[in-house]
């Protein structure tokens, strides 16, 4: 269970705390996914990190299970002439994430959110590719973690939210004395705060889950997103 170095220690204390025959079941089986599901871990450093976005589980398609919340693995480009690429907008959960930071950094009306919208923004300056999109999270240092970080059957999604109960536990406690943010979308992603440490630095940002379109105009999510950079090439 290899990361990067900056977080091996705290990795391997959160896996062992996983029960026996559900480690077994990580180790061996090849049917869930995504394998990688450590990737956060492998590619944004702990110094570097400023807040865990706590998504709610994997998107239901191995081709689009990377690793990381709300990075679609089956997209390939993220606009096209009419709008929003077909694979994006299969992405509910993406392309509504993608709309609010669209208005967040002035690209898009709240008011008209449409592919019509979106097809006369110039995109030249834009990200094009779900890369991009994640290495602009990582690059603001927000480390992208689902609460259940693998998927199996949509009917054993609360399963795996038990069974890694304990994996989170650990993982906050080991990482209460850093300042750093804690962003829920959604409901299973709320279950994350009856975990935290009674004292802990961490600063809690609730919203609805982005498969909402309430999401879009959620003053939370908006607050907090407002300064980032995501969609614009550097």
């Amino acid at each position: 269970m290899r990361v990067d170095y900056s977080w091996q220690e705290i990795i391997d204390e959160a896996f062992s705390a996983l029960d026996k025959e559900y480690k077994e079941f990580i180790l061996k089986d090849k049917e869930y996914f995504p394998q990688n599901w450590l990737a956060p871990f492998k590619t944004l450093p702990l110094h570097s990190s400023k807040a865990i976005l706590f998504g709610q589980d994997p998107y239901p398609r191995a081709s689009s299970a990377i690793g990381y919340s709300f990075i679609d693995g089956a997209v390939k480009e993220i606009f096209s002439s009419s709008g929003f690429s077909k694979q994006v907008n299969r992405a509910t959960s993406l392309r509504n994430f993608l709309k609010m930071q669209m208005i967040n950094e002035g690209l898009l009306s709240e008011n008209d959110t449409s592919q019509e919208a979106i097809s006369k923004v110039k995109k030249e300056s834009l990200i094009n590719s779900i890369f991009e999109l994640k290495d602009g999270f990582e690059k603001e240092g927000i480390i992208l973690l689902n609460r259940a970080p693998i998927f199996t059957s949509k009917k054993d999604s609360s399963f795996h939210v038990k069974k890694f109960t304990p994996f989170m536990e650990v993982l906050l406690k080991r990482l209460s004395n850093h300042s750093l943010d804690l962003i829920l979308f959604g409901k299973m992603a709320n279950s994350i705060i009856s975990l935290i440490p009674k004292e802990s630095n961490f600063t809690l940002i609730c919203t609805p889950h982005p498969y909402n379109v309430g999401f879009i105009k959620d003053e939370s999510a908006r607050e907090y997103f407002k300064n980032k950079k995501l969609i614009r090439k550097d």
